[in-house]
């Protein structure tokens, strides 16, 4: 039987009256969507949307909806947008975990996240996503020079884990790309998983700056950066805090065998030992497996789980990033 969009030039009375009403509405309505490219700060697996030049131009409705919410550190109007368009967006079909596209729309951007229910017979695409949030929206930049200053945003003891990558690619917890296969590691430290064991902050003078972005060149006064924690004297010395501080760190392996979950753990032993980077506290460091099931293949995954309790000084895990720059640039990946 000949389906309806097989059927040359016809069109079935629902969609007919369905496309007229749309155009009726949204009175030759048109949204431009910029695709932005992911980008991965080598220091700590921050991700930032980078815009590029690659634009497309959609005609449909856009309808959209506010929800004000009072949290403990923000008031926020979530905004959820719903476009109908007259046709497939066929760029939103290429499956890209590298790519997204952002729509600009009454002072708005945002993007989708679902594709709602298509009927075949209304012939209409209906699009549904939020508005980037206020506190989100510092991850889209305009061009790869806002990122050029490789700054570590992390505070916390992330950056060790990152770079004690011989077993496997480790990921920041809530930053792991889409549908990779094992083996990898995640990385998770909670915000109530880091505390100081020192009272204050030790203050010291080197001839090297943590990081150099952001400081002016020094005259006759000391000078700091924007965040404060770093002062530029007129003779060429930077002084920088350090503290000691303490992380619960839960690291989760995705495909190790219980002998190499063991070398991974011995690996990260060795590195406390060979460095002094970090100290382990208390008695810990149990392999435990993890159950992780999909019901539609009656498999359990090879997951385990570390939990570790570290001391570490700030300065070191500094120190760590700077080499995680040195040896890598910021990952731009180019969509097509």
């Amino acid at each position: 039987m000949t389906s309806i969009t097989e059927a040359v030039g016809q069109q079935s009375p629902i969609e007919s009256a369905l496309r007229a009403g749309l155009r009726a509405i949204d009175r030759n309505q048109t949204v431009t969507f910029t695709q932005y490219n992911r980008t991965v700060l080598p220091t700590d697996g921050y991700i930032f949307w980078v815009a590029t030049t690659n634009t497309v131009t959609v005609n449909g409705s856009v309808h959209y909806g506010t929800d004000v919410e009072q949290n403990e550190d923000e008031t926020i109007a979530i905004n959820q947008i719903i476009f109908t368009a007259e046709t497939q967006i066929q760029q939103f079909n290429n499956v890209n975990p590298n790519t997204i596209w952002i729509g600009t729309f009454d002072g708005l951007q945002f993007a989708f996240s679902q594709q709602g229910d298509f009927y075949q017979q209304a012939d209409l695409w209906h699009y549904v996503g939020n508005a980037v949030y206020p506190a989100l929206s510092s991850q889209l930049v305009s061009s790869a020079a806002a990122l050029s200053s490789l700054e570590p945003i992390i505070t916390n003891s992330l950056p060790l884990w990152l770079s004690l990558n011989a077993y496997g690619t480790v990921y920041p917890s809530f930053l792991v790309p889409e549908n990779i296969a094992p083996p990898y590691i995640v990385a998770h430290i909670g915000e109530e998983d880091t505390e100081a064991l020192a009272p204050l902050p030790i203050w010291g003078w080197s001839t090297t700056p943590a990081t150099t972005s952001g400081i002016q060149a020094a005259t006759n006064t000391a000078l700091a950066d924007q965040s404060g924690n770093i002062i530029a004297a007129s003779n060429g010395t930077y002084q920088a805090s350090s503290q000691l501080m303490q992380d619960k760190v839960r690291l989760t392996l995705y495909g190790f065998k219980n002998t190499q979950a063991m070398s991974y753990r011995d690996y990260l032993f060795q590195n406390s030992i060979n460095t002094d980077n970090f100290g382990l506290c208390g008695a810990q460091a149990a392999i435990k497996d993890a159950k992780r099931t999909q019901r539609e293949i009656a498999v359990i995954a090879q997951k385990k789980i570390i939990d570790l309790t570290i001391s570490y000084y700030q300065s070191t895990i500094n120190n760590i990033a700077q080499r995680l720059i040195l040896a890598a640039s910021c990952s731009f990946t180019v969509g097509a």
